[in-house]
């Protein structure tokens, strides 16, 4: 065996076990974005916008299109073929740009954003008396959190009437007497508990980004080497 093929080899393998890693971390991703889509069922007609929900479409898209992006690197690396493999690349190159697009984004307008989502989730509670599919949600959502309204219980006012609130905003879960309601606002207990039980999820992506940047390497260095070894063959 060429010096040359043993490097190939070498290269090969690497980056079979590294999008091997990468797949499997993709799966966990979409693991986890399915259970929360399930454990949030009851209040899945809120708007996208609302920070739990919006966690977990994130999770199923960026675990799908990593899976599939993982598969794509194996397969190239088997078949050593530099179609595959420079495909792998274009695509892996465009999913860490959009990656660090998206990240660079959501620190830097983070405050206009949650503004977008608390107008977003004003405007659907107007419909609360009217549907029911979303009643339950926000019903689900203020006992869960026990929270009231989006970003203050007034915000209830424009809907149910002057001082009228839902009685899942009442601690007893009945009537609002002598104030005993919840006092925080949904929209920042929401975020808060998201920002508090995502750090695992956090730590996961960053390991994922690790290995996509590997992964890029090992792709362009498997590219290079195959073209190197049909230039020997030649």
């Amino acid at each position: 065996m060429t010096v040359t093929r043993r490097c190939l080899c070498c290269v090969k393998y690497l980056m079979f076990i590294f999008n091997l890693i990468f797949w499997l971390g993709g799966c966990g991703l979409f693991g986890v974005g399915v259970w929360l889509s399930f454990k949030q069922a009851e209040i899945s007609a809120l708007p996208l916008s609302f920070p739990s929900l919006s966690a977990a479409n994130l999770l199923l898209v960026a675990g799908g299109i990593t899976m599939v992006t993982g598969f794509l690197g194996c397969l190239g690396a088997l078949k050593e073929q530099r179609c595959l493999l420079m495909t792998f690349f274009v695509i892996l190159l465009i999913l860490v740009l959009t990656e660090v697009v998206l990240a660079v984004t959501v620190h830097v307008y983070q405050e206009e954003l949650d503004k977008k989502a608390q107008a977003d989730l004003l405007e659907g509670m107007e419909n609360y008396q009217t549907d029911e599919r979303l009643k339950l949600s926000w019903d689900t959502v203020q006992k869960m959190f026990k929270c009231c309204g989006v970003t203050k219980k007034e915000d209830w006012y424009n809907v149910m009437g002057e001082l009228i609130l839902p009685a899942s905003c009442c601690l007893s879960g009945d009537s609002c007497e002598d104030g005993k309601e919840w006092q925080e606002p949904c929209y920042q207990k929401a975020r808060t508990w998201l920002l508090d039980n995502i750090t695992s999820v956090l730590v996961f992506g960053i390991c994922i980004v690790i290995v996509q940047l590997l992964a890029l390497v090992f792709s362009m260095m498997m590219y290079c080497q195959i073209r190197r070894a049909e230039k020997y063959l030649d």
